[in-house]
């Protein structure tokens, strides 16, 4: 049997994607490892690659439209495996066969979760035909391989009734000879068993205001609507999750940076020169906030107890320190992470963010590279802005909000002298991090900061 193309997965947030462009056409032979299509996600394009050899046939999946994670895209048929006529007579006969859109897209009621396999399907996407399982699937309501639905149809089960155990809940063979050892549920009466109640009940939650509520506050033709991209809506999904359910608790101190500034003026200058297709240039810069990146990271080291995630059954306390740097690229921002950042050098430390910073605006990255981590760091103060608070970016426990350096009046031994401060805000997750605990990296940050030389040793 042909083998079939999905969308897969290749952000853990990811619901849907895009095919940006195919490397192959309808009727083109291909080879196992083959880059067959590109996807674009909200933060990075991802290349993937053909999971068999043979003929590519079947492509629904067109260029630009969302299309639901674990939904068939293509099929490839071995070289000696024939292109069946009930194929083309499927797709030629979709009309009649084919739900509306309503139909195939329909949503459970409201406070009952969908079953395990409740995927959308293309073709209630607009451009992209049925395929041959979609009008199989809409006829029994449920997603199955081609044998599994044979064999549920000689034993007279409903499709429907079974919870598949195939990837992204499709019904498969082990399913179906289960399911006629336990005595399934026949076509005549099928049921689908109800949810458990503590799983249907509705969580009251306040609402916010419709669309159509939002646009009757303002006159007709003083607004343009520009559609959300899946960027923004992911988030905006994130965000809302995050300040729902992480309690946040914020610490703010003042760090002195003349010592750090002189230092870091000392280290660019003494910097190698290295060879570039635009000549020489120094092997590297640093920035103030590759070196706020490096203290944070010996911090978490020193106070290894906030250097945690949550989960509801146990505290995950990380060896390294995986710092995430908030990048703004058009549409929205990401974090590609400095990955065991307590250990690297200063000079690393720089190009690497250089080089991760420079991927994320082209949205070049790999998942690994923006994925996990254990704190981040916002840097807002090339802006001006003073402080800010920012919002904690799930699993990290920590954020650090890093305004601008400025020359401020401090008072020293009873004298007033001018000193560059930088303020920054701690936002921790108080399930993993408590006042204490947070104060207390916020301190170690603060001596980092305050006696540069100690991130050199």
């Amino acid at each position: 049997m042909p083998t079939e193309v999905i969308l897969p997965k290749v952000d853990m947030d990811m619901a849907t994607g895009q095919i940006s462009r195919w490397f192959a056409e309808e009727g083109a032979r291909v080879k196992k490892g083959d880059v067959l299509f590109e996807i674009e996600t909200d933060k990075a394009a991802m290349e993937i690659d053909a999971p068999a050899s043979g003929v590519l046939r079947d492509v629904t999946g067109k260029e630009g439209i969302d299309i639901p994670v674990g939904a068939p895209v293509a099929w490839i048929y071995a070289d000696d495996e024939a292109y069946g006529a009930d194929v083309t007579a499927a797709k030629q006969d979709k009309g009649p066969i084919s739900p509306p859109v309503e139909e195939m897209s329909a949503k459970p009621t409201e406070g009952t979760p969908p079953t395990s396999h409740s995927v959308t399907p293309p073709s209630a996407l607009p451009g992209i035909s049925p395929t041959r399982e979609e009008i199989g699937q809409s006829r029994s309501g449920a997603r199955a391989t081609p044998l599994a639905r044979r064999l549920a149809r000689e034993a007279g089960l409903a499709l429907a009734s079974i919870i598949g155990s195939g990837p992204y809940g499709r019904v498969v063979k082990a399913d179906i000879d289960a399911a006629i050892a336990k005595g399934g549920f026949k076509e005549a009466s099928a049921v689908i068993p109800e949810a458990p109640a503590a799983a249907t009940a509705a969580v009251p939650s306040a609402k916010p205001m419709s669309d159509d509520q939002v646009l009757k506050l303002f006159e007709q033709g003083s607004y343009e609507l520009v559609p959300h991209d899946n960027m923004r809506k992911t988030i905006a999904r994130r965000l809302v999750e995050a300040k729902s359910t992480i309690p946040h608790f914020y610490l703010t101190l003042d760090c002195e940076l003349d010592a750090l500034l002189a230092l870091r003026t000392q280290i660019n200058a003494a910097a190698p020169m290295k060879k570039t297709e635009k000549g020489e240039a120094p092997a590297y810069k640093l920035s103030v906030n590759d070196m706020v990146i490096k203290a944070m990271a010996m911090a978490l080291k020193a106070v290894p107890d906030a250097n945690a995630s949550w989960t509801e059954s146990a505290m995950v306390k990380h060896k390294h320190a995986d710092v995430g740097v908030a990048v703004s690229i058009p549409g929205g921002l990401i974090t590609p992470i400095i990955r065991h950042a307590d250990e690297k050098t200063l000079s690393t430390i720089s190009n690497e963010m250089k080089d991760l910073a420079s991927r994320a605006r082209s949205r070049k990255l790999k998942p690994e590279e923006y994925q996990g981590g254990t704190t981040a760091v916002s840097n807002l103060g090339m802006f001006g802005i003073k402080d800010f608070a920012a919002v904690i970016n799930p699993p990290h426990a920590t954020i650090l909000a890093v305004g601008a350096g400025e020359e401020r009046a401090v008072v020293k031994n009873g004298e007033i002298k001018i000193a560059t401060v930088m303020s920054v805000t701690l936002s921790t997750d108080h399930r993993a991090v408590d006042g204490a605990l947070g104060a207390e990296l916020l301190v170690a940050f603060k001596r980092l900061i305050e006696n540069p030389m100690g991130m050199l040793v």
